[in-house]
């Protein structure tokens, strides 16, 4: 075990800014290093947190033999290569989500972990959400019994995102519904079916040839009785922004609120009742845990579009670089690692792939599973 703070560097400050106070007050962490395209941009920012070191060239950075680990937040499609590149500098990578666009770079990503023994982790944001950390609390208390069924959706209106997002196949950026239907029982996706319903604009179509206004996934669990269900919109359907999951369990069942800021429900037999969700900074070191309810991009002035339409999400943020760090701290696997990451993205690519066919039964690669 290493007790020595871990030089950051992080890529990527739009969203990204928001994890740069978390791991400035991280007793694990040296705030060491951030990147970005736009040099005036970077120099703001790392003038307004007082981050000496400054780039503009991701080449360039990786280079740079004081840095530990970089936390990746760019565009989905620079995410595995960026992270590649990191994993061979001798980096270790936190990477926003998912962790890649395709099965084969999924497959590199763990392959080149596995060579060079480094430390990934997905961060994926809805599993260290306080309404994950609730349900998760009830679980292992025995609250819910048995866990039967598990169901999440993933709906968004991406209009106005970069023009990247225009026309995304729904379930290529899954992890939102995915990841928590798999972490709650520790469980991993051994194949998957999916169907696609409905339209797009036909101008969203002939980026990324798909046509479906939203894709909704059967999941059925490795080794397991359990099955899940999951569905994602991006495009052209009426819906509230909605990251949600329900659990169905043999005592008790958690269903996500219909609405967002009102209550979620938590049925006792057949018996309903509203619950308030807790937050759960106590969980974390003292210094950060006030980030689970505020942060960067908490001013009016000053919003970004996933704090906008995804609630700050649900606190998660100072969780998910406690456990990165913890876990290079500790020399241990943190959650997801690269496998695990993989499994959860691969489910997305792969539901997608089912859906083009007509909903066939496709397997999760041999990489993915442990």
């Amino acid at each position: 075990m290493s007790n020595k703070p871990f030089n950051i560097a992080i890529i990527g400050l739009g969203f990204g800014a928001e994890f740069i106070p978390i791991y400035q007050k991280h007793k694990l962490a040296k705030m060491y290093a951030i990147c970005q395209r736009n040099k005036e941009k970077a120099e703001e920012i790392g003038k307004a947190f007082g981050i000496e070191k400054v780039y503009t060239d991701y080449d360039e950075l990786l280079q740079d033999t004081e840095i530990d680990a970089v936390h990746i937040n760019t565009p989905i499609q620079n995410h595995a290569e960026q992270s590649l590149k990191a994993l061979r500098a001798g980096k270790h990578v936190a990477c926003t989500v998912p962790m890649a666009t395709s099965v084969e770079d999924c497959k590199k990503i763990v392959e080149e972990v596995q060579r060079t023994g480094l430390t990934y982790m997905m961060m994926e944001t809805v599993i260290y959400s306080r309404e994950f950390l609730f349900v998760k609390e009830m679980y292992e208390k025995g609250d819910l019994g048995k866990i039967q069924f598990l169901r999440a959706s993933h709906q968004q209106e991406m209009a106005g995102w970069p023009g990247y997002w225009e026309g995304l196949p729904p379930m290529h950026y899954a992890t939102h519904c995915v990841g928590p239907v798999l972490a709650l029982p520790k469980a991993q996706a051994e194949y998957v079916s999916c169907f696609g319903s409905g339209r797009i604009d036909e101008e969203l179509i002939p980026k990324y040839g798909s046509p479906f206004a939203i894709e909704t996934c059967h999941i059925k669990f490795k080794d397991s009785d359990l099955s899940a269900e999951v569905t994602r919109s991006l495009f052209n359907t009426a819906r509230q922004y909605r990251e949600s999951f329900d659990v169905y369990g043999s005592k008790k069942s958690f269903e996500w609120t219909l609405i967002e800021h009102e209550d979620s429900v938590i049925h006792t037999g057949e018996s309903p009742e509203k619950v308030k969700i807790p937050d759960y900074g106590h969980l974390l070191p003292a210094e950060i845990a006030p980030f689970t309810t505020a942060g960067v991009y908490d001013g009016d002035d000053n919003q970004h579009l996933s704090f906008i339409q995804g609630s700050g999400h649900g606190g998660s943020h100072p969780h998910l670089v406690n456990e990165f760090l913890n876990a290079l701290t500790e020399e241990r696997a943190p959650y997801p690692d690269a496998q695990e990451s993989a499994n959860i993205t691969c489910v997305g690519i792969l539901a997608h792939e089912s859906a083009m066919d007509g909903g066939k039964i496709i397997s999760l690669p041999a990489f993915t599973l442990k």
